[in-house]
């Protein structure tokens, strides 16, 4: 078996030079382990990661924030509910964001994100976020007609905004919140084999829209705009991780592993109590012990 635990996260992780090509990171790769091997190993990260939470809850010092990004059938949903099973409800929060509501595009496109933020001691995940504003609306331009801005000049707007988000997510860093952002690279080909099982079986009907269908026929739009993206983004404060979606146990493995490793740098522990804090939890247990 390849050796996740110790290149998993280094292997995909999108340099933070500004070099970021995506002829450099393939959507599948060689050599995959049996599934019932990637099987046990998500199980093991999947259980660390429950242990490594409950640490962070209890320290309290830092938030984490993972971020989501892909391409439609890429299996945000999946990973998420696979590699996060295990994480305590009470210090686990999602946000999905769709099309944003007539509230949230009254003010700036990152306000809507920041409300969502978790707080310190939890982690939140954002299944697509304040990048779509880079992404799907950098491909369908016409989408910014809707936000009432005073200005927008075409030849600056998403340099301009992704400025924006660099200096936002260094504030949150310099602030305790640990950010780590997934671009699942699923692969076109793949991506039509799903979509071809969602429309085969009935209970996956639900799932398909023709209009992924548009989306697909501007792919090579929305690589530009992903490569840009993580290209002007990926730093050291918030790196992109660009995972190989065509295989989904080695997807969710290979974020698992990422999860883990990010946890396991911070100096997580659990808090000293003082003297007195001793003291008092000393005498809580003599009343207890001793005859009512």
């Amino acid at each position: 078996m390849p050796d996740f635990d110790s290149d998993a996260s280094r292997r995909h992780l999108v340099p933070f030079d500004g070099n970021f090509s995506l002829a450099d990171f393939p959507t599948s790769i060689d050599e995959l382990p049996a599934k019932k091997v990637l099987k046990n190993e998500l199980e093991d990260l999947v259980e660390e990661l429950h242990d490594l939470q409950r640490v962070l809850y209890a320290d309290g010092r830092y938030a984490v924030l993972a971020v989501f990004q892909a391409m439609d059938a890429a299996g945000k949903d999946s990973t998420i509910r696979k590699v996060f099973s295990g994480v305590n409800p009470a210090g686990f929060r999602v946000e999905a964001f769709g099309v944003p509501s007539e509230r949230e595009r009254k003010h700036d496109f990152l306000w809507r994100c920041a409300r969502a933020l978790p707080e310190r001691g939890k982690i939140g995940i954002f299944n697509r976020s304040h990048y779509e504003e880079c992404l799907v609306v950098r491909v369908k331009p016409e989408l910014l007609e809707g936000q009432n801005l005073p200005h927008v000049d075409p030849a600056t707007i998403w340099d301009e905004r992704l400025e924006s988000i660099r200096q936002w997510e260094r504030h949150l860093a310099r602030n305790g919140t640990v950010i780590v952002k997934f671009w699942l690279n699923v692969s076109m080909e793949e991506q039509k084999n799903r979509f071809l099982r969602r429309l085969d079986r009935a209970d996956k009907h639900w799932k398909f829209s023709a209009k992924d269908l548009d989306d697909r026929a501007r792919w090579p739009e929305y690589m530009h705009a992903y490569q840009e993206a993580l290209r002007r983004t990926s730093r050291d404060f918030a790196p992109w991780y660009a995972i190989p979606a065509d295989s989904k146990p080695y997807m969710r493995v290979a974020v698992a592993r990422t999860m883990v490793n990010t946890l396991r740098r911070l100096d997580l522990s659990h808090p000293e109590l003082s003297e007195d804090e001793r003291r008092a939890l000393t005498a809580s247990r003599n009343r207890l012990v001793s005859p009512d």
